[in-house]
């Protein structure tokens, strides 16, 4: 059964770890990863999902578009040992790096109870969970409920039940990550941040499976 993330917080229980190099420590780089062109146009922002920093519960799918969640995971002589992939909780980042703009994608979510969606700085930890440092900023679904998720605080969002489509609205020079209900269209929810440095999407996954929608235009009229 997949562990409730409200509980593992506070037990410190964590998925399955894979064995890998050393990561940093807190405060130092990571070496650099491997070169990426920064797709920043406003609203078109095309992403995959990078399966080396997938963790190794977590199997990329259609393209590298989707994830799903599997109990067991890979063996660890079956992952590929590299400094890029998180190896305690089931977190994956998209492959493209944001360091400016106005950018809009959507996700999918079938058959997950426990998820997180948004964006991290692109050297954070790989030991951290998105949403439980002041390296990334997310909205979690758990428990039936809506979350605004940093530095593992939790802020309810009053967003009733359980969307299978929400839309992602990230403004990097304003500092604001938005929750969209794609249906109305609106932002329901906004996180304030002062990003410093390139960010990347970001979803941890704790059943289920989640299937990325970007290139898109951003919805009219939102704010």
């Amino acid at each position: 059964m997949a562990i409730p993330l409200c509980l593992a917080w506070f037990r410190g229980l964590a998925v399955r770890t894979v064995s890998t190099l050393p990561l940093r420590k807190h405060g130092s780089l990571l070496p650099a990863r491997r070169w990426y062109i920064t797709t920043a146009t406003r609203n078109n922002l095309h992403f995959k999902l990078d399966e080396m920093t997938a963790h190794s519960s977590l199997d990329l799918f259609k393209k590298d578009t989707g994830v799903i969640y599997r109990i067991l995971g890979l063996h660890a002589s079956r992952v590929q040992h590299n400094q890029e992939r998180f190896r305690e909780w089931a977190v994956v980042f998209g492959d493209e790096e944001i360091t400016s703009g106005r950018h809009y994608w959507e996700v999918t979510v079938k058959k997950s109870q426990e998820f997180r969606l948004g964006v991290a700085e692109a050297l954070m930890s790989r030991d951290d969970c998105v949403g439980s440092n002041s390296s990334s900023w997310v909205f979690g679904y758990v428990q039936r409920k809506w979350f605004a998720m940093t530095t593992n605080k939790m802020v309810p969002v009053p967003l009733v039940g359980k969307a299978e489509r929400v839309g992602i609205l990230l403004d990097y020079e304003a500092g604001v990550l938005g929750l969209v209900d794609i249906q109305k269209p609106q932002v329901i929810h906004t996180i304030k941040a002062k990003f410093r440095g390139p960010l990347c999407p970001a979803f941890a996954l704790w059943d289920g499976e989640l299937l990325t929608h970007s290139g898109l235009e951003e919805p009219q009229g939102l704010k």
